[in-house]
C-alpha cells in the first residue's frame, strides 16, 4: 500500500498573524490564501516537501458545525487544548532560538529525551502546541 501524508489542519483566530509566524519565523512558504463564504484557509508548507501542506483554518470550519460549536471550539483554542504539529529540524537548538527570539511562548527548552530525539516546544499566536525535534546523530 502506498500511503503519504498530504494535508494537515490547525484552527487560527488570526490569519495575518498565524502568516507572520509559519511564514517569517518558521520559514514556510505560503501556498495558498482562500476567503469563501466569510472565511479564510491559508495553506503553508515547508520548500523541503512540496507534497505536505499545513491548513491554517478559522475554529470550527466544518460547515455543519452549529454556532455553539464553533464558539466552544475558539474557547479550547484561546486555552491552548487544541492539539498541534511536531516538525522535524537538523538543529533544535538554532530553531528554538530564533522562534524563542520571535515572542513566542516557549513550553520547553531543547533538551534530550531518553527516547532518542532532542526537542523544545512553543505554542503558535493562536495556542496551538508546536514541537520541534532533531533526532539523535
Amino acid at each position: 500500500m502506498d500511503i503519504a501524508l498530504r494535508t494537515c489542519f490547525l484552527a487560527v483566530d488570526d490569519h495575518d498573524k498565524a502568516i507572520a509566524f509559519y511564514r517569517d519565523v518558521l520559514g514556510l512558504e505560503i501556498r495558498n490564501d482562500v476567503g469563501f463564504e466569510g472565511m479564510r484557509w491559508v495553506t503553508v508548507g515547508s520548500p523541503s516537501q512540496p507534497d505536505v501542506e499545513i491548513v491554517l483554518e478559522p475554529p470550527g470550519a466544518d460547515p455543519d458545525a452549529s454556532p455553539a460549536d464553533k464558539e466552544a471550539l475558539s474557547r479550547l483554542l484561546a486555552k491552548g487544548m487544541l492539539r498541534g504539529v511536531i516538525f522535524s529540524t537538523a538543529d533544535c537548538d538554532a530553531l528554538f532560538q530564533r522562534v524563542r527570539e520571535s515572542g513566542a511562548d516557549v513550553l520547553q527548552e531543547p533538551m534530550d529525551q531518553p527516547y532518542g530525539v532532542r526537542d523544545c516546544a512553543f505554542r503558535d499566536p493562536a495556542g496551538n502546541l508546536l514541537r520541534f525535534m532533531e533526532r539523535a546523530a
